[in-house]
């Protein structure tokens, strides 16, 4: 089972090129399945059956693990049992048949679009003295919020990754599967000031292509974004604390207020299915129901 464990964390990497932690989240998940399946006395993966499966998943309940978690470990197993069968290691597919609970999908908090403005003004109101900094800082707010990207794609952004003719940003989403997602003019604005006035300042002899760089000036860091957009959120009186990934639920639920069809904004933000959009369509409603109860005579 440990060989076939590692072909399959090698089929993941190699022939998917699924980023590293979605790889480690699969292999982690599968490793306890057989781990389960030992301890039942199977010594092989052609010893796997839908009983074998359900009783994991049994186990992991009786561990207090959410239904989100179960969900995902299920989809986990079916892949992998999935592959088993694609490449002759079993001679049928045992997860063909395993049933999942829903996950609970908690609606995301967002920005109203007051707060949205209130927090690039804040940011704007500390870059007045010119600092690089400030003028990156300013620049990451008005990039992630126009253009809903994950924080992971804002931070590997390149130079040549960034047409300001056209007003568009090129970026490599999960599965290194690339996209291309319009802003507009604040957001290009922005980025001018910080490409002309502050990254040059930023430069040193290892910083690359990248387009923001941190204070020693090497690519910035995920966590530096993070901790970016908490703090400024702190000084929005009212709003959520919310992080990178706030202000990309942000940029969805805005764009869906304002008209914008499901099927565009699946493709800005680069998602693999339309259920996963689908879920800010429930974060619109739900203001809709509140306006609607406030303002109706008869609600």
């Amino acid at each position: 089972m440990a060989r076939v464990l590692g072909d399959y964390e090698r089929h993941l990497t190699s022939e998917r090129d699924l980023a590293t932690h979605t790889v480690r989240a699969y292999i982690g998940d599968v490793a306890g399945l057989l781990e389960h399946a030992t301890r039942l006395g199977q010594d092989d993966v052609t010893d796997l059956d839908l009983r074998t499966l359900r009783s994991w998943l049994a186990k992991q309940q009786t561990l207090g693990k959410s239904r989100t978690t179960l969900a995902r470990r299920a989809t986990a197993a079916r892949v992998f049992t999935a592959w088993l069968l694609r490449t002759g290691r079993v001679p049928v597919d045992p997860g063909a048949s395993l049933a999942s609970p829903k996950p609970h999908k908690p609606l995301p908090p967002v920005l109203r679009a007051d707060e949205a403005a209130d927090l690039i003004h804040a940011a704007a109101e500390l870059a007045d003295d010119g600092s690089p900094v400030g003028l990156r800082d300013v620049a990451m707010l008005e990039l992630l919020y126009a253009t809903g990207v994950r924080v992971g794609e804002l931070v590997g952004l390149d130079l040549d990754d960034i047409d300001r003719d056209r007003q568009v940003v090129r970026v490599f989403g999960k599965g290194r599967k690339e996209r291309t997602v319009p802003f507009g003019r604040p957001a290009a604005r922005a980025l001018d000031f910080w490409l002309k006035q502050g990254r040059p300042h930023l430069l040193v002899d290892g910083s690359g292509p990248a387009v923001f760089l941190g204070a020693r000036g090497r690519r910035i860091d995920q966590r530096a974004v993070r901790t970016l957009v908490h703090r400024r959120i702190a000084e929005v009186p009212g709003a959520p604390d919310i992080g990178p990934h706030g202000l990309r639920h942000t940029a969805a639920t805005h764009l869906l207020e304002g008209g914008a069809d499901l099927r565009s904004v699946q493709e800005l933000l680069g998602h693999a299915s339309l259920a996963t959009t689908q879920l800010y369509t429930h974060v619109t409603t739900d203001r809709l129901r509140r306006a609607y109860q406030q303002a109706h005579p008869r609600a």
